[in-house]
């Protein structure tokens, strides 16, 4: 078992530690590169997991609320654990709530329960994605229209899936290649930009990330028992959801963060620090849920 969470972790935390040794080294720029994921090859992941012939909406109405359950749950848990800590809640309850379900959770869900992870593995991105982009920007600035979320390339995708794979037509098999092709370039590029993000954080508060560190992951898999106690999932989706509850913070809460001016150097070191801390909690959440 040990040498089979190795095999999966390896490979994430291997490209991981590559962006951050050449974000170190050399201080590429990734801007551009981080946008065309954001707005092309992740919405073609997006389309691609969802436009299956054999998708259907139904089987993951359960596994969404369950989702639900985990996110608004690590959010109600942040902030308890801003009112314990006299930390402001603007700064703790996003990276309680929202995790690095795309950075990580995507990739790992394929490198650890296989390609038919990957249509569960995305309606959970895209739960968390949705929340992030209206309920998450809108805590931290109530000017914030929510209306906006619409425009997320990834939101568009997500939608545009679903018609196609719900209508049953058949999209050319050429044309499903090539944004198939485009969707792997996805997690590749996710991880390395991982790494290379992280050399742009800093741990100014030891004390605040190592919380965050362990409260986030911690509250998360106790969520998502609590789900699974309450809500008929498969067998598959369980195991889904107990890593998913595992991941660190997100780095987009440390971009929301700084966009908006909450405390962007103690949300760095959250991220970093628990994004490090993954390293601990993802073998206990994988030892758990693998068969």
């Amino acid at each position: 078992m040990l040498i089979r969470i190795i095999s999966i972790l390896f490979p994430l935390f291997g490209i991981t530690a590559l962006g951050y040794f050449v974000g170190r080294r050399m201080r590429p720029d990734l801007s551009h590169a981080n946008k065309l994921n954001m707005d092309v090859f992740i919405p073609a992941l997006v389309f691609s997991a969802l436009v299956n012939r054999e998708f259907q909406i139904t089987e993951f109405v359960p596994l969404t609320t369950a989702t639900l359950v985990v996110v608004l749950g690590s959010g109600l848990a942040g902030w308890l654990l801003a009112w314990v800590s006299r930390i402001e809640s603007k700064t703790v309850v996003p990276p309680m709530m929202f995790n690095n379900c795309g950075n990580l959770g995507l990739p790992l869900a394929v490198l650890a329960f296989g390609d038919a992870a990957l249509a569960p593995a995305v309606v959970m991105f895209m739960v968390s994605n949705l929340l992030h982009f209206s309920f998450g920007a809108w805590l931290l600035d109530h000017r914030v229209k929510l209306w906006t979320v619409w425009k997320v390339p990834s939101v568009l995708a997500t939608f545009a899936g679903l018609a196609v794979g719900m209508s049953g037509v058949q999209v050319w098999p050429p044309l499903m290649t090539a944004i198939r092709m485009l969707g792997e370039i996805s997690i590749p590029l996710m991880l390395f930009a991982l790494g290379v993000r992280l050399t742009d954080s800093r741990i100014t508060a030891v004390g605040a990330g190592t919380l965050i560190a362990l409260a986030r992951p911690v509250a998360g898999m106790l969520l998502a028992v609590v789900a699974m106690l309450l809500i008929d999932l498969p067998r598959n989706q369980q195991a889904l959801l107990l890593v998913f509850g595992a991941l660190p913070p997100a780095v987009l809460n440390y971009m929301f963060a700084e966009r908006y001016g909450q405390q962007p150097e103690l949300v760095a070191s959250m991220v970093l620090i628990g994004n490090l801390a993954a390293l601990l909690f993802l073998p206990v959440a994988l030892a758990m849920s693998l068969p």
